[in-house]
């Protein structure tokens, strides 16, 4: 980023260049560049046994750049669900892909992905209210849907991932709200769902002039599903709060994994992909401008929300208070407890608040060590400041020996040019092969870690 962003931004604001970059996806790649630089301003962690500390620099909270910050987002947001949210119920994984016509809509119309994830939705609450024994015409269903705009390629795949509730709830007279659990699934269900959604979608779009009449009957006669794919075969066990957690955090990945990002050599990067695709490639070569390009498509637009809450566990819903996690376990598992009799002593809800967690007990919940322990003593350190004055943050810096200004960003330049006897410059097919667009060497070196 820092060698070749610049370059790009300049190839995305000339008037020749069709595709233009959005400014919130421009807006995250620069502020990625200030990620974790101690010159920008940091938190300084304490031990008040023997005096210990060090720095932690500020993060830029971006949504698809920044692998630190959406991996803390990732822990957090399925932390938050486990711990706040699902209940100790079995909760099976939907995923559903839409046909590469559809998915043109889905990335470029916000209206066109809420009309088919509310037919999904819906679609899979009748399901459950149909195969639950014993359910009533007011029963729902309790779900979590994330919504993915990438594919594991780097390429730009709108799908769906929704995490349910194995079974539906209804509100019960005596308990204030009962659970009635789903039925064996199999094969066919999922079959069944499928068909459903599939025949609703495609005459959602074409009511919204997204597709025209005869393409969609074209599409519905088209076997093997049409291009639509529903898979519902992962379920989650009520007591495996740990399994729950790491589906949570697969379903709330963000759109590259920083980890399977490999440098080749100067002007080539390998992206290892997590599964075959259908070629058969297990890896992408890219350059780097390449490879900002991908990410800059991924990049979420603003004020969109990536996982929403349907049925019982949407926001007003009535029941939501009584089934969430953050119910008793009388309540979560059965319904809820009886009602108080005169002469009880008056029983108390658990007080637990879901409040934003801390990064400490994030990376704890992870790696399964907590990162504000000493190294010296072994007591529990504490942020003491947060230092953003320039002056200060100079001051600190220069005496701990670090660099107090940020790394040097490399400017717009042109692919690599040579000259030949007669003066003329050009470019040398016999010397230079491949990417036209790749940049020449900087004249300095860039380095953001801390090595202190």
């Amino acid at each position: 980023m820092q060698d070749h962003l610049q370059t790009f931004l300049a190839l995305c604001h000339d008037d020749w260049k069709d595709e233009r970059i959005s400014p919130h996806a421009e807006r995250e790649l620069c502020a990625y560049l200030e990620c974790g630089i101690l010159a920008y301003g940091f938190a300084r962690a304490r031990c008040g046994e023997c005096g210990h500390d060090f720095l932690v620099a500020f993060s830029c909270k971006g949504r698809a750049v920044c692998p630190s910050c959406n991996t803390r987002r990732m822990a957090e947001t399925a932390a938050h669900l486990v711990d706040h949210v699902l209940p100790p119920l079995p909760v099976r994984q939907w995923v559903l892909s839409l046909p590469k016509r559809l998915r043109y809509h889905l990335q470029r119309d916000r209206e066109a992905i809420n009309c088919a994830l509310r037919i999904f939705l819906d679609e899979i609450e009748r399901h459950l209210c149909a195969q639950s024994p014993g359910a009533g015409a007011h029963a729902r269903a309790g779900a979590v849907a994330f919504i993915h705009r990438f594919g594991s390629s780097l390429n730009l795949h709108t799908h769906f991932h929704v995490c349910v509730i194995d079974g539906v709830f209804e509100s019960d007279p005596e308990f204030g709200v009962r659970f009635i659990a789903l039925d064996e699934m199999d094969a066919h269900d999922a079959e069944a769902v499928q068909a459903r959604v599939r025949r609703r979608i495609l005459r959602a779009f074409s009511r919204r002039g997204l597709l025209d009449k005869d393409d969609r009957k074209e599409m519905q006669s088209w076997s093997h599903g049409g291009g639509f794919s529903l898979d519902a075969t992962v379920r989650i066990e009520a007591n495996d709060r740990r399994g729950l957690e790491r589906l949570l955090r697969y379903c709330a990945r963000p759109p590259f994994a920083a980890e399977r990002l490999e440098g080749l050599d100067t002007h080539r990067l390998i992206y290892h992909l997590p599964k075959p695709g259908p070629d058969g490639r297990t890896q992408l070569i890219l350059s780097p401008l390449e490879l900002i390009e991908r990410i800059a498509a991924l990049v979420p637009p603003p004020r969109q929300h990536r996982h929403r809450y349907y049925g019982v566990l949407a926001p007003n819903a009535p029941l939501r208070a009584a089934v969430t996690a953050l119910a008793t376990d009388a309540v979560a598992t059965q319904p809820s407890a009886p009602a108080q009799t005169a002469g009880e002593e008056p029983f108390e809800k658990p007080h637990r608040f879901p409040a934003r967690y801390l990064w400490a007990m994030l990376l704890a919940r992870i790696y399964e060590a907590f990162p504000l322990i000493c190294p010296t003593c072994g007591t529990e350190m504490r942020i003491v400041a947060f230092i953003t004055d320039a002056s200060p943050v100079q001051r600190i810096l220069d005496h701990i020996g670090e660099p107090a200004t940020p790394p040097r960003i490399a400017p717009a330049r042109g692919p690599p040019s040579w000259d030949d006897d007669s003066g003329a410059i050009f470019l040398d097919e016999e010397r230079f092969t491949g990417d036209p667009l790749v940049q020449p060497e900087p004249a300095y070196e860039f380095d953001q870690r801390v090595n202190w």
